[in-house]
């Protein structure tokens, strides 16, 4: 892994743990989450920071560990979060945080 890798998985991991953090003060309500406007763009926001990270992430790491992470699938929550605002989905924003990223977590602090 190259130094600039290894700086946007930190950056990475920092989302992750600020997502662990959104979990832990708000509960898993999902009822909460999609009424508390602020719990869901803190969260929509960070996927989306981890998904612009994983962008850069060099063609090379990316190969490596593609077993391991579906980058492309990252990547494309972004763009959806990023570009279909009018059409965002809570279900699948509450899904990708409460399953996701503990696995994406995981692999990052690995």
């Amino acid at each position: 892994m190259n130094s600039g890798d290894r700086q946007r998985i930190l950056h990475i991991q920092n989302y992750c743990r600020d997502i662990a953090g959104f979990i832990q003060r708000f509960g898993k309500d999902y009822q909460l989450f999609i009424q508390d406007r602020a719990y869901f763009n803190a969260v929509s926001m960070c996927i989306l920071q981890i998904g612009e990270l994983a962008n850069g992430l060099s063609v090379e790491f990316r190969e490596e560990t593609k077993e391991q992470m579906q980058w492309g699938l990252i990547r494309g929550m972004r763009n959806w979060l990023a570009h279909a605002y009018t059409e965002m989905d809570e279900n699948v924003i509450w899904e990708t945080q409460q399953t996701a990223y503990r696995g994406f977590y995981t692999f990052v602090r690995g």
